[in-house]
Formats: structure tokens, sequence, C-alpha cells
């Protein structure tokens, strides 16, 4: 069974080990079902604690669209040490740029969006930039992975799912010559449902992949949610989060939908271990502003489920 995404980087020199990662550790939970109001042990909200929380959509979604320095002086003020990067064409230029700043700040770099769109994808022109970058600055990170369902087009189950091992074998071999994961990341789709994700990952028998899940591509999942996370538990690296209401907005700050709370009580009672992303994702809004709103509205679930397991006088 792989361990949760923390436990397995080998950091470089220029990456910070987080403390306090003995979150959820020792209180031996068990699984519970969609329905299951079984209480949460209040200690273990520590899972949503800074130290263990990922930035993530900052850089194309920020309204203000600062530049490396800016972006990691603000995660400073924001009291968050980790970041996914994610980025557009003209960001390629600044890659150097970018790690130099998170290097000089402290600042983790816990994942990097490297999407597939061919069957060749180590022949597409960012991901030799991307593998370069972290093999010169020595950085053991996770490479978040989506594939389109173009690939798949009149093909059955059986036959996606070789496909789709085919084409990550090719970019997991790739990540682990430079001591890296790939992260399955649901983003719509078939390649984005979990249950695929998990076939793809059986068929590989890689300990170097795994997967990456989040709540805003998640809103088909809501009412198996709890079941689905079960299932991905021994493959997550990562869950983002998001408020959450049936049928959308796909982007909502946290604590302004009916759902979410519901579902980090059955991530906490699932015992998962790993980090926690937190977004921007609204290009009209300062990724500051928004991040801030999301560390707001987590704040206060995290004091309603404290509350929720005190005794009553």
């Amino acid at each position: 069974m792989m361990t949760h995404g923390y436990q397995r980087f080998a950091t470089g020199p220029n990456l910070h080990i987080v403390a306090g990662m003995t979150i959820l550790l020792g209180f031996g939970f068990q699984t519970v079902s969609a329905q299951d109001e079984t209480p949460v042990a209040s200690s273990n909200v520590d899972l949503f604690a800074k130290p263990n929380l990922v930035a993530w959509c900052i850089v194309p979604f920020d309204a203000n669209k600062r530049s490396p320095e800016e972006r990691a002086n603000m995660l400073k003020r924001l009291g968050l040490s980790r970041v996914a990067y994610d980025w557009r064409a003209d960001d390629i230029p600044s890659f150097d740029e970018e790690l130099n700043a998170y290097q000089r700040h402290g600042i983790r770099l816990q994942a990097f969006w490297t999407p597939v769109r061919t069957e060749n994808p180590l022949k597409e022109e960012h991901w030799p930039i991307i593998l370069d970058l972290l093999r010169r600055h020595d950085v053991k990170t996770e490479l978040w992975v989506s594939l389109g369902d173009r690939m798949f087009i009149g093909l059955e189950q059986g036959e996606r799912v070789e496909k789709a091992a085919a084409i990550i074998e090719q970019v997991a071999a790739a990540a682990e010559n430079v001591g890296c994961k790939i992260g399955l990341y649901n983003h719509g789709g078939w390649f984005g449902e979990p249950k695929n994700q998990i076939a793809i990952i059986k068929h590989l028998q890689r300990d170097n992949v795994g997967i990456v899940y989040n709540f805003h591509h998640g809103h088909e999942h809501l009412t198996e949610f709890a079941d689905l996370l079960h299932a991905m538990q021994p493959h997550l690296l990562s869950i983002n989060i998001n408020g959450m209401n049936a049928g959308g907005p796909k982007i909502l700050p946290l604590g302004e939908g009916e759902r979410e709370r519901r579902m980090l009580q059955q991530i906490l009672q699932a015992g998962y271990q790993g980090p926690i992303g937190i977004l921007d994702h609204r290009n009209e809004l300062d990724a500051e502003q928004s991040l801030q709103q999301n560390l707001n509205g987590l704040e206060k679930i995290v004091q309603e489920i404290h509350a929720a397991k005190e005794p009553t006088p």
C-alpha cells in the first residue's frame, strides 16, 4: 500500500520539511460511509492547519498578475509554506525565477502542473523543460497530470485503461528519473473518474503514481464521496478543497457551500494524512484576497467541527 504524499518525498536541499506531520496518526479511525455520523476526534482538525495547506491555482488566475518574488512574499504573508504551481505558456520563461523565489522564502514546491495533451507526452514542448528545471534545481515534487477524453474515443473500458496506462508509464518513468511522483488529476471526463484512475494505477503497478482529488471537479461525486474516498485513499497524494453545493457553482469559497463541511468530516473520519490544497481559481480577484477568504472559511468550518464534538453541559 502506498504511503501518503508528504511522507514519500525525499526533499532536496532547497526544500523545507514541514513540521507537525503527526497529523491524524495514532487515532485508529475507520472508514465510514456517507451516512455514518461517527464523531471525529477534535484534535484531528490539525489536518487543516496552515503547515499542511497547499496554495493552488494562484498563478494564471491571479487578478494582480504577480511576479514570482511577489507571489512568494504573498504566501509568506498568508502563513503558507507550500505551493502547487500552475502556469500558462507565457510563464515558461520565468520558471527558474519562480523556483528561486520559493527557495529564498522557504516555500515548498508541493506539485507542478504538467498536463498531457498527446500520446507521446515527452515530445510535448513543456515536458522536457519542466523535467530539466526540476533536475537542475534538485527539486523532488509531484507532477499533476490529466488526459483529455479525445484520446479514448471509440475504445472499450479495458482498452482505455491500457492506453492511459501506456501514456502515464512514459511520464512516470521520466519523473522517477528525477525523483518525482505523478499525480493523476481529476479534471472531468473519463480520466477524471477516480475509479478509472485506480484502474490505471493498478495496471501500472508503480509506486510513484498516485491521485490528486479536486472538490471543484467532483460535484458529480457528492453522493458517493465517502465510498470514493475509501477507494482512493491508498493512492491519494493530495485533496484540493472548495465550497460545494449540489450542481455547482464550480468555484465557491469555503464556508459558503452546503456540502463541504460534511466532506471535510468524512476526510477526517477516513484518517487521511496528506496535504490539503486551497484554491484561488478566480480571475476576478486578487489571489491573496481569494486565498484569505478560503482560509477564513476553513477556519470557521474547523471551529464548527470542534464545537460539534464538545460535550454538552
